[in-house]
């Protein structure tokens, strides 16, 4: 799988959320999980986003000196 983590959480949550079969899609009702899968993702974007920050900076520090 070539795919980024990412990617695959939200797709996943994506799909859990459009079975028909579901007990949660069937009552309109949250689906915990893919719920958890988003927040595991957004999570995942917001740390990749700061630690590339963060490699930034310390590059130009490097730079710098």
């Amino acid at each position: 799988m070539n795919e980024d983590l990412v990617f695959r959480l939200r797709k996943r949550a994506e799909i859990r959320r459009q079975i028909s079969t579901r007990k949660s899609v069937q009552e309109g009702k949250p689906d915990r999980i893919a719920d958890l899968l988003e927040e595991a993702a957004i999570e995942i974007d917001r740390l990749k986003q700061e630690l590339g920050i963060k490699a930034f900076q310390a590059h130009l520090e490097k730079a710098s000196n």
